[in-house]
């Protein structure tokens, strides 16, 4: 049988939904319980997953910590979850794959700039109108409105695409979760939707992670007792 490989996004121990179908009261609980099982599927089915280094190992660790999770926890982690650097520079993703994904950035980043601008534009207007006499907001200037808030607006055009712009590919360790999963030819488990859109562009199998758990207890409530990792 071929040995099943998961890569673990942070999102497939914290996911909230995933926390409320497995009975678990707090988030630590959640992340031990998920953690057991993984412990489990590994040593009776030798499934094995992943975890990216160090980029989301140091995020799940840091989140674990930030919510009050004990160090039998952290231990867990470290034990369970198999850490790799994905090969970057190795692995080989379609240049169209690439593409889509920088159009789709800059499509996003665009949208977000025009919506700042709207409310920019409101609140500068409503300032100008409670400020001056006139009797509507119709009545301000043109020209003082171009003036003073069309410059206030080309002044947040430059600050914002130097901030976001140039240089963006988003998140890290969204972007190791899908490398590692490529290289090692395993499947990704999360609950991040913009995963999921390029792990399927990637052609890479995705699990929720709402569903992960119940399938890995499905998989160990099928191994024979005593065996050596052979599904029946």
């Amino acid at each position: 049988m071929i040995r099943q490989r998961f890569v673990i996004d942070t999102s497939a121990l914290t996911d909230t939904q995933t926390r409320e179908l497995e009975g678990a009261g707090t988030l630590c609980i959640a992340m031990g319980g998920i953690l057991d099982i993984i412990a489990e599927a590994r040593l009776n089915l030798g499934i094995s997953c992943y975890i990216p280094f160090p980029s989301v190992y140091n995020e799940m660790r840091d989140f674990a910590r930030n919510n009050g999770c004990d160090e039998e926890t952290l231990a867990k982690i470290d034990t369970w979850l198999v850490k790799k650097t994905p090969d970057r520079f190795e692995v080989k993703i379609p240049s169209k794959i690439f593409y889509d994904y920088v159009d789709f950035m800059r499509g996003r980043i665009n949208k977000g700039m025009g919506v700042a601008e709207e409310a920019i534009w409101e609140s500068a207007t409503e300032c100008l109108f409670l400020t001056t006499k006139a009797i509507s907001k119709q009545q301000i200037e043109p020209e003082i409105e171009r003036e003073v808030i069309g410059e206030i607006i080309g002044k947040f055009r430059d600050k914002y695409r130097n901030a976001l712009r140039y240089g963006i590919l988003d998140s890290a360790p969204d972007i190791d979760v899908l490398l590692l999963a490529k290289e090692l030819d395993a499947a990704v488990v999360a609950s991040d939707m913009g995963i999921q859109k390029w792990a399927e562009q990637l052609g890479l199998r995705f699990v929720n992670a709402r569903s992960f758990p119940a399938m890995i207890k499905e998989y160990l409530k099928r191994t024979k007792p005593g065996n050596t990792g052979k599904l029946e």
